[in-house]
């Protein structure tokens, strides 16, 4: 992603990249298969706590992403790499997980409800190694305040869709077709094990390790 000008593309590649790093999608399935035994309150309050959680995770990294990678003395190119790879993880999971008959297969048994909209809802599935990586990348690279200024923007129009998704989903949980969404979800998976070995390669070739073509 070139963080060298504000343009067009800037705007759309950050989009979509936020899309999928912060966006609903990867966090939606968890959700309701993890709050499908909860009341309409309980739901709602794990709404709140998992779009706060995230937020203020995100903003921090967006605002102090740079000065971890030079405090903690690593490069964008090795978040890449680690991103990739836990992302991969959570990909594959995504796609050979079987559902339990009863639960789900992110039900976490009576694990508490607050805790459950931090670890694992928020943070890797709804803010998760995509976003981690495009959040550190802008505010270690941006070079301008307006590229700075319009990452911060489309990640609270993000964060509008996220509202927006979650609270849908509240009101209509009971009455989604489950098996639809898994499908749905096996196959998002499966993109997004290509997006991970996508950001390990870019990774490795801004260290210096490989070399990519473009074309």
């Amino acid at each position: 992603m070139e963080l060298d000008k504000l343009d067009a593309t800037f705007v759309i590649d950050t989009f979509l990249l936020l899309l999928i790093g912060v966006g609903p999608k990867i966090a939606l399935v968890p959700f309701l298969e993890a709050t499908s035994g909860m009341s309409h309150d309980t739901q709602q309050r794990v709404v709140r706590k998992m779009l706060t959680t995230a937020a203020i995770v995100s903003a921090a990294l967006l605002i102090l992403g740079g000065l971890l990678t030079r405090l903690l003395h690593f490069s964008p190119g090795a978040l890449g790499v680690a991103s990739g790879i836990i992302l991969l993880i959570i990909a594959v999971t995504m796609v050979l997980s079987q559902p339990d008959s009863n639960s789900g297969g992110h039900q976490p048994g009576n694990q508490d409800p607050m805790k459950l909209a931090v670890f694992p809802l928020a943070v890797p599935y709804l803010l998760n190694p995509a976003g981690i990586v495009v959040l550190v990348t802008g505010s270690a690279e941006a070079a301008s305040i307006s590229v700075f200024a319009a990452t911060v923007g489309i990640l609270i129009v993000i964060f509008a869709l996220d509202v927006a998704t979650f609270r849908w989903a509240v009101h209509v949980s009971n009455h989604l077709d489950k098996s639809r969404m898994l499908i749905t979800e096996k196959v998002f998976g499966f993109l997004l094990a290509a997006l991970a070995v996508q950001l390990a390669l870019n990774g490795l070739s801004d260290v210096g390790v490989i070399h990519l073509t473009s074309h």
